[in-house]
């Protein structure tokens, strides 16, 4: 099988697809054949076979091993053959080639997470007597090796799993921290001897393995690292070694004119790095053992950092590291003021003696001088804008201007250095707000646009100051030095004060939503107006747009104020858009556009005509791009909103946007699908009639309902199948109701409470505006319904909303009704019949308007419904609770009897509820229409709810009619016994209903 095998890897490796692709197919057939693996063994372990197809063997025998290893995979590797593969990688350590060695190991460590120690006992031995041979190559390949075994197995997270892991390293910390102490000063002898690179780039890579190995080995196999003194002992040589590595960087790169090796030099670099990481690792996962070194790091980060004669030592990736220990010990929880808690709890009493030993510590080490000379440090030196800075200001400005502030601290210098500032507040703030307004005084008045070394400064300053802005809110006057030296800067026209502006804008946006007065923000909006001009710089231009989003998105924003600058500011902001190159400025000004168009609502109208013509470029520009094209998605929801029924211009644009975001055979919708149901809600609220384009769309919402819809999405979805129910419940109804309803019931099961109630709420419009068909559609959830009231469920649907439903099908639709009782009556058998069904119903309702039912529309739906029972038609059942529903109805009509006490209304009984009955200035869900901007969705809706039995029926006479009817097919004696058996009070109460004059005749509605 092995030249049958080495051939098609060969043919694997062309670039010819015609060849390519049946070696692919035949590779993919032997994935699960026995003996494949064992083959890929052989090609790549032969070393005098082509390194491409050795590659290719590995690749291959890689992918098997993450898709055939685990125990019960399908198609799984028999065990013989693992075993055999066991014993045979670890047979030989000489592969030659680097990135198949590492390759290799990567492998071996996959293997060993799932197999070491149980099925692999031999692995870990076998590596360290390879590691303490004498041939060099064999060695590194055995620590590249070990060091990718000890990475999978720190991985794993199981309690078992954890427990050998701290087993394997009391087994072979020793052994390793006295390798690396081995190789680490073999590296630093040869280097400061002057010897071959060869030869100290082979010492220094073996000690940079067994670092890693060494800082997987404390940061995951100690759950206590004090309690190791190998381990404490490796910890304070780091300063020492670090100090030493240094010292041989600076050596090496002096030496021989700079000729030095740079892969050298880099390696170096990396081994310096990682003993910080190590030293970082143990300050986040064992911060109370760190303590013992908190001292010892502050000195040394102090030194390197913020020293003259440290300096010449240090490089930016090493600056970062440090400064990022130092913020840890600022900020980490365990380093905090103890908060005096008194308890006989020792872990609690170690955690607050560990906080009042790192706060004295720091208290002691952060001296008023000593900060002093830190801050001025930051803000003078690291702060300043670099050369390389305004090389990428110069040459790609757009890219300077993103701001990308997620965890760019832990790798950008300037991001760390304004992190590590904002950390000194938490506890010195009372010693650095006198140096910060000190250095607000000295550099108050405008600098002269050719003192470039003040520009630069002066940038640094401002930087600091709008960091620091909440802790400098009594200490600085910012209204005074907004309306003078700010605003005087902002006037300055010359190339070299653009650095000026960007910061003047960038700190005002900062100050805006801290303390700046109501009565300048019109001159703020002027000053971002007169910054956001096509003459401006374009970084300036930028960071104008993000104040000006800074002061929108702000409490105190006035629309009034900002109506004289809408127009210049959308047109210049929209200028801005179609300048700028890059997808992220986009995004960031559609961002700020999308602000705007929200705050100033249908008062963009007039100035947005441009906007539209561009939007369908945009969105071709965004082809490739689909964060983008979140942006422009999400702009649209504020825009369609804004334009109301004018928005059906752009109607076939959004219908293709909503159609990529939300087709799942798409795979923009991974990226899309949040923003574009939200557009797509906005498109059909403001739609004044069903277009095809509109109604097709609904073909995408069967699929989502089955299988995409998160707790994030769900929502969305309901309210859009709800708009397409009032926008057009024919088409709905008959083309989409039962696939629609298909897809209800696939995840009905993972519900929470809110998606049940908006569920309901949708079966309860579907049967409001489709009496006829509505019912029959919705059929198969409603079985369910009758089921959870029935059986006083709560798992899956809420018994009160499922009641509200029932009583609607009941008032709707009686055959669909008596159909479901029927059909309930077989599926439970067990001789239980429709009416003992109807009886579980009725007495669950009956149970609920007494307690449970607060709000007078459902209540009156209930008592309605329970009102239609009571004629000649009902069963037996009826007549043995008519007491109980006599009494449930009255309680209602007292219930909407007493809402009326503090009214206008004239006494006696009025139904509230009645349309005709409503106050004239008040829709039916309680608004004033002058002082509201209806969509047609609300419009929709309104007209829905007006025609709602509950709004169209009066309860009272409903009652009168139907015991009318009753007295009418019973004989005297019966009637009289049914009334007889009511409460004398409740008696009374309904003679009191029956017999008054009813004082709106047009109430007198039917049942």
């Amino acid at each position: 099988m092995n030249a049958a095998v080495i051939q098609v890897l060969q043919q694997a490796s062309s670039q010819d697809p015609a060849v390519l692709k049946p070696a692919e197919q035949t590779l993919r057939e032997w994935e699960t054949q026995a003996g494949f693996y064992t083959a890929l063994y052989n090609v790549f372990s032969n070393h005098s076979l082509p390194v491409n197809v050795r590659w290719m063997a590995l690749l291959c025998f890689k992918n098997g091993v993450d898709k055939y290893w685990r125990k019960n995979a399908p198609n799984g590797i028999s065990e013989e053959e693992k075993k055999y593969l066991r014993t045979s990688l670890i047979i030989n350590f000489n592969e030659p080639v680097n990135q198949l060695a590492t390759h290799l190991a990567v492998v071996i460590g996959k293997i060993a997470r799932l197999d070491c120690p149980r099925e692999w006992d031999t692995l870990i031995p076998t590596l360290i007597e390879v590691i303490q041979g004498q041939n060099s190559i064999i060695q590194h390949r055995g620590l590249l090796t070990l060091h990718h075994v000890v990475k999978t197995l720190a991985s794993k997270r199981l309690s078992a799993d954890r427990q050998l892991f701290e087993q394997l390293t009391t087994n072979i910390f020793n052994f390793t921290l006295n390798l690396w102490n081995t190789f680490t000063e073999s590296f630093l002898i040869l280097s400061s001897n002057g010897a071959d690179n060869t030869q100290i780039q082979e010492n220094l890579e073996k000690a940079l393995l067994l670092l890693r190995i060494l800082r997987k080995l404390i940061l995951n196999g100690m759950p206590i690292v004090s309690k190791s003194d190998d381990a404490m002992m490796f910890i304070r040589e780091l300063f020492p070694r670090s100090k030493s590595c240094l010292e041989c960087r600076k050596t090496l790169l002096l030496r021989n004119n700079n000729n030095q090796s740079n892969d050298l030099i880099e390696k170096l670099e990396k081994f310096i790095i990682h003993m910080t990481k190590v030293l970082w690792g143990i300050q986040e996962c064992h911060p109370i053992c760190y303590i013992e070194f908190l001292q010892s790091s502050l000195e040394f980060t102090f030194y390197y950092c913020f020293t003259d004669a440290g300096q010449p030592y240090v490089f930016t990736k090493f600056v970062i590291q440090c400064l990022n220990i130092m913020k840890t010990s600022l900020i980490h929880q365990n380093y905090r003021a103890p908060l005096g808690i008194q308890t006989e709890d020792e872990s609690v009493l170690r955690r607050e003696l560990a906080s009042k030993k790192s706060y004295e510590i720091k208290g002691a080490f952060f001296t008023k001088e000593l900060l002093k000379e830190i801050i001025m440090w930051l803000v003078t030196r690291y702060f300043l804008l670099t050369n390389e800075d305004l090389e990428l200001w110069n040459n790609d400005p757009e890219n300077f201007a993103i701001d990308d502030s997620r965890d760019s601290w832990k790798y950008n210098i300037g991001a760390c250095t304004e992190s590590l500032f904002l950390s000194f507040f938490s506890q010195f703030s009372d010693d650095i707000l006198p140096i910060l307004v000190e250095l607000v005084q000295k550099h108050y008045q405008p600098v002269h646009p050719n003192n470039w070394e003040g520009i630069l400064l002066k940038d640094a300053v401002y930087l600091a100051v709008g960091l620091a802005a909440s802790e400098l809110y009594d200490d600085v006057d910012f209204d005074q030095w907004f309306s003078t030296t700010l605003k005087q800067e902002l006037e300055v026209n010359d190339i070299n004060y653009k650095i000026i502006k960007r910061r003047v804008c960038w700190l005002i946006g900062k100050w805006t939503r801290v303390k700046l007065s109501s009565e300048l923000r019109p001159e703020l909006y002027k000053m971002m107006v007169k910054a956001l001009g096509s003459n401006e710089d374009l970084v300036v231009r930028i960071e104008a747009s993000n104040t000006l989003k800074q002061a929108l998105d702000d409490f105190q924003f006035n629309s009034e104020e900002f109506s004289p600058f809408i127009e210049t500011t959308f047109t210049l902001l929209f200028n801005l858009l179609r300048e700028a190159n890059e997808c992220d400025t986009k995004m960031q000004i559609l961002y700020v556009l999308s602000f705007m168009i929200e705050h100033v609502g249908d008062d963009i109208k007039p100035f947005i005509g441009p906007f539209s013509a561009y939007l369908p470029s945009l969105w071709q520009i965004s082809e490739d791009h689909n964060m983008l094209k979140c942006a422009i998605i999400s702009t649209l929801v504020h825009y369609v909103k804004a334009l109301g029924p004018e928005s059906s211009v752009l109607e076939p644009l959004i219908v293709g946007m909503v159609g990529l975001s939300c087709d799942l055979n798409q795979d923009a919708h991974v990226y899309l699908l949040e923003d574009g149901l939200v557009l797509w809600l906005a498109l059909l609220e403001n739609a004044q009639t069903p277009t095809q384009g509109i109604m097709d769309l609904l073909g995408y919402m069967p699929a989502l309902l089955e299988v995409a819809l998160d707790q994030v999405t769900i929502k969305p979805a309901f309210c859009i199948i709800e708009a397409y129910i009032l926008l057009n419940p024919q088409v709905f109804i008959v083309q989409f109701g039962n696939r629609i309803v298909e897809g209800f019931i696939s995840i009905m099961s993972d519900f929470r409470r809110d998606d049940a109630t908006h569920l309901m709420t949708l079966l309860d419009i579907i049967m409001i505006v489709s009496p006829d068909q509505g019912p029959r559609v919705i059929q198969k959830i409603l079985i369910k319904i009758f089921k959870v009231v029935y059986n006083n469920e709560t798992i899956d649907l809420n018994v009160p909303e499922s009641m509200y439903v029932i009583a609607r099908v009941l008032l709707t639709s009686r055959d669909i009704f008596s159909q479901i009782l029927t059909q309930l009556a077989t599926e439970f058998g067990q001789d239980k019949t429709s009416e003992m069904i109807l009886a579980g119903i009725i007495d669950a309702w009956l149970e609920k308007i007494s307690w449970d039912v607060k709000q007078l529309e459902p209540l009156k739906l209930l008592a309605l419904a329970l009102c239609s029972l009571l004629n000649s038609a009902s069963p037996t059942i009826v007549v043995q609770k008519f007491p109980n529903i006599i009494t449930s109805i009255v309680e209602c009509l007292n219930d909407l009897n007493s809402s009326n006490e503090s009214s206008d209304q004239p006494p006696g009984f009025i139904d509230p509820l009645l349309i005709t009955n409503l106050p004239k200035n008040v829709q039916a869900y309680g608004v004033d229409p002058d002082t509201l901007w209806r969509s047609a969705h609300d419009a929709r809706k309104e007209l829905s709810e007006n025609n709602d039995i509950v709004h169209t029926v009066c309860l009272r006479s409903s009652l009168r009619n139907q015991l009318n009817s009753l007295q009418r097919c019973m004989n005297k004696s019966q009637y009289e016994q049914m009334i007889g058996s009511l409460s004398p009070e409740i008696n009374q109460q309904l003679a009191e209903y029956l017999n008054e004059p009813l004082f709106n005749k047009m109430s007198e509605c039917r049942i």
